[in-house]
């Protein structure tokens, strides 16, 4: 059973009766939860989840037109075996010291392959990265300021607007509000003259949602939009009012336990702090800073902090990923100006920026080889040829993408058997949509019999 802790409207749930009546029927129960509302909120796997999720965008990561963000993924012990990715465990190292190291890869595709759990394969790692720092710098008291500042504000705006008779739908939030509205339009036009984007897709009401770069004056601008320019309201009394009476967050669903009781969350809390304990992390490995990294991959990457200042400027970095198209000129132009540019370097006819790693690209190039396959009604051709020496990322995505993994054989420098090939391909025969020679293996650089796979 999927739940959401947090509705889409904004409403917070206490599962906890309904999660207590699935496992007495033996239900998994997955539970997606949000960051920044679980700082309040009580953990969903203390009302029994077995699993929860989210996004860790709520952590330092901007909005940046929708992506690309970094997943939590947290669940019971006797689930850890079918987790994707890695967990790493704390251990000793030889001078008997604490240490962490890798203590579980038992679903990484690399092993599993064909049979992997999922294709994961960066996570996102850059972007979890600054979720947790932002979480080391802030730590759990900064976080709880966070949070409780966001969510005041949003108890400041519902009590304002229901001061002035409006009907929010739901009684319990965290930092999104659905308010019912008479005139939707006129609502509308004078929140884009104020340069406010409001949710619209709700029947008869518009939607809030309020974060930790909201104002005050953002919550006067509200006002202004939703009630008009002579609402007459007070941000003060309306926040001594919240302070004396908020109700908005159920007292069994607010969190009664620590949490980041870890030193690393209570120790950094300065900039020179920071900066040093981050450079600290960086001197603990070879980095591309350092020397040549040999393997490539797809993360390994070195961009310059001038490279990469463009992203934070707010006209990039702030944008919503609903904001109409309109809103977003820049970075339509910069998404077609790629596009161009990878069509005449790649010889196709168009491409895709949807993909937000290697991953998933493979798995959206595995879906149209199958939905072209499908679209001839011959949707019966599911086998897919890999070399033995590809990346295991490669089977697993196939497997996704519900096709058959067939293995071609390589030999001990990772080059594809040619006559395994042919006798792989034969056997198949017509029910063969793809095969799969990587360009660059885990065994290998550019290897010339590729081009002989292909004829």
């Amino acid at each position: 059973m999927l739940l959401q802790q947090v509705g889409t409207t904004g409403e917070i749930h206490d599962y906890s009766k309904l999660i207590a009546e699935l496992k007495a029927r033996k239900v998994i129960v997955s539970v997606a939860a949000d960051f920044m509302a679980l700082v309040l909120l009580t953990a969903p796997g203390k009302q029994g989840a077995d699993i929860v999720f989210g996004s860790a965008q709520r952590f330092g990561v901007p909005m940046g037109y929708g992506g690309p963000h970094a997943a939590f993924f947290a669940a019971k012990d006797e689930f850890k075996r079918s987790m994707p990715g890695r967990i790493i465990g704390v251990s000793k190292d030889a001078a008997g010291n604490t240490a962490l190291r890798m203590a579980m890869q038992t679903r990484e595709q690399h092993i599993r392959r064909e049979k992997a759990n999922s294709n994961i394969c960066t996570s996102q790692v850059l972007l979890a990265n600054i979720a947790s720092l932002y979480a080391v710098f802030h730590g759990p008291a900064g976080l709880k300021r966070i949070a409780g500042r966001i969510h005041r504000l949003t108890d400041i705006l519902a009590d304002g607007l229901q001061k002035k008779g409006l009907k929010l739908r739901h009684a319990h939030y965290f930092d999104t509000l659905c308010v019912e509205v008479a005139d939707k339009a006129a609502v509308l036009a004078r929140a884009e003259d104020l340069q406010i984007n409001l949710r619209s897709d709700i029947h008869g009401a518009v939607g809030i949602t309020l974060d930790e770069a909201t104002t005050r004056e953002d919550v006067l601008n509200l006002f202004r939009a939703i009630v008009g320019d002579d609402h007459g309201l007070d941000i003060d009394t309306l926040d001594k009012d919240v302070a004396l009476d908020s109700r908005s967050i159920p007292a069994a669903m607010l969190r009664d336990d620590a949490i980041l009781t870890h030193p690393v969350f209570n120790r950094y809390h300065s900039e020179t702090e920071m900066m040093r304990y981050m450079h600290a992390l960086e001197r603990k490995d070879l980095a591309l800073n350092q020397a040549m990294i040999p393997l490539g991959s797809c993360t390994m990457k070195l961009n310059a902090a001038a490279e990469m200042i463009p992203i934070t400027w707010p006209e990039f970095a702030e944008l919503h990923p609903f904001c109409p198209v309109e809103q977003a000129e820049g970075y339509q132009q910069m998404i077609a100006q790629l596009s161009d540019w990878l069509v005449k370097l790649t010889g196709y006819d168009a491409v895709c920026m949807q993909p937000n790693s290697g991953a998933q690209g493979e798995y959206a190039g595995l879906l149209a080889i199958r939905h072209y396959h499908e679209s001839r009604n011959e949707g019966h051709r599911d086998i897919c040829l890999i070399p033995s020496s590809a990346h295991g990322t490669n089977p697993a995505s196939a497997q996704m993408a519900g096709m058959q993994v067939v293995v071609v054989a390589c030999d001990k420098n990772g080059n594809i058997d040619l006559a395994d090939l042919r006798e792989k391909a034969e056997q198949a025969g017509p029910i063969s949509p793809a095969s799969w020679s990587p360009i660059r293996r885990p065994t290998a650089c550019m290897k010339k019999p590729s081009v002989k796979c292909a004829r």
